[in-house]
């Protein structure tokens, strides 16, 4: 066998082999003027179980992308997440075939405005984004759609904007209800007599993605507020009193430090802390590990932050939502691929994610969460780290 047939193949197995925890149906290529989807798909919170991994030959050949470039904006190296995002992004890319400009914009707006720009400018034939403020590349983007380059939204929806061709990212209103049934089955909130206190902490309010984490688990969780069993002493309850500038851990922390010793310096227990990813958890626990002797809370996060997995193993964290960032990878892998051939692209809602300028045909991947009893399985087994990553 020849080199060149054995390091297709290679490429073939490694990218479908990290398709599972994906699936959906096909959409029309669209350019960037005009981004349509023919497929109908249920809402995000409706979504259906993860299908079979998709077969090898449908993966991109290692010398598919000869000759063609992609552009990947990240928002920033700042959070562990965007780091692997782009790295796993590239790596997939290139084994594709493609060149790949992969830029992070250190969450200030115009710096990826300016990346883009020369992306456009640099003879890019997609875009890839993961936006730091989904209202701000509507100028930039209107480039990329004179130059009839597509635009896939990467995680987070670009908003207000005809520009934006496909959206892929996790269920991400499924992130907030599988971090609220995880408060309810542990607790047995439909059982037990409570009352139980909580307090909340949801993401960055320029990210689209922080309303449908939050709605997903307010709409299980306000049900035992309206009825007493779950108290929030803070009174601080609607989305924008609990967002967290930036998904800053310090801002977290600083806002949990106030609460605590508002509200549970006299020795009230907190029993729940809900948040809405790894960073602003972090900033719960230092405020909790400084400021709070009571009976530790349950404490909820998303994308399984080396930090937070090692709190998770202390004891110090419950749960983290699992978004492998392999999968989601090697499917915008697959869509840029469609997209340039001109065949069907792959996506599986066609009615959630409306950016205000229309629906944009959105491929959702499936999260999980990791605990103490399945992080092993999930984040190890599966070569996302090694035992030495969580020492």
């Amino acid at each position: 066998m020849s080199k060149k047939v054995l390091s297709v193949l290679l490429a073939t197995a490694m990218t479908a082999s990290l398709l599972v925890g994906c699936a959906g149906a096909a959409a029309p290529a669209a350019d960037a003027a005009a981004p349509a989807a023919t497929e109908e798909a249920a809402p995000a919170e409706e979504a259906a179980p993860a299908e079979e991994a998709a077969p090898a030959e449908e993966a991109p050949a290692a010398d598919a992308g000869a000759g063609q470039k992609v552009g990947v904006a990240m928002p920033t190296k700042d959070l562990q997440r965007w780091n692997q995002d782009g790295a796993n992004m590239e790596e997939q890319l290139k084994a594709a075939g493609y060149e790949v400009d992969l830029q992070y914009a250190s969450n200030d707006v115009q710096t990826q405005v300016s990346q883009i720009e020369n992306m456009i400018n640099g003879g890019c034939n997609v875009l890839v984004i993961a936006s730091i403020d989904g209202e701000s590349l509507g100028t930039v983007l209107e480039t990329a759609k004179a130059a009839g380059i597509p635009v896939i939204a990467y995680d987070r929806l670009i908003m207000q904007t005809d520009a934006v061709s496909y959206y892929a990212t996790f269920d991400n209103y499924m992130v907030g209800t599988k971090q609220g049934q995880y408060i309810i089955d542990t607790l047995d909130l439909n059982n037990a007599e409570g009352p139980f206190t909580m307090e909340v902490t949801a993401g960055d309010p320029g990210d689209n993605n922080a309303k449908f984490f939050y709605n997903g688990a307010m709409d299980l969780l306000k049900p035992f507020i309206e009825s007493g069993k779950i108290e929030v002493k803070s009174g601080q309850v609607d989305f924008e009193q609990v967002a967290t500038a930036s998904w800053a851990t310090e801002n977290a922390q600083s806002r949990m430090e106030n609460i605590l010793s508002s509200n549970y310096a006299d020795g009230t227990n907190l029993d729940i802390c809900l948040c809405s990813n790894d960073s602003t958890a972090l900033g719960v626990e230092n405020a909790l590990a400084a400021n709070y002797k009571g009976n530790y809370p349950i404490i909820t996060g998303q994308d399984c932050d080396v930090a937070n997995v090692k709190n998770m193993i202390d004891g110090k964290q419950s749960m983290s939502i699992f978004k492998d960032t392999r999968t989601l990878a090697a499917q915008v892998v697959k869509m840029v691929g469609q997209i340039l051939k001109g065949e069907e692209v792959e996506v599986n809602d066609t009615t959630t994610y409306d950016n205000g300028k229309g629906v944009v045909p959105s491929f959702l991947c499936e999260p999980v969460f990791a605990d103490i009893n399945n992080y092993k399985e999930l984040l190890i087994d599966s070569g996302y780290y090694t035992e030495a990553d969580l020492q």
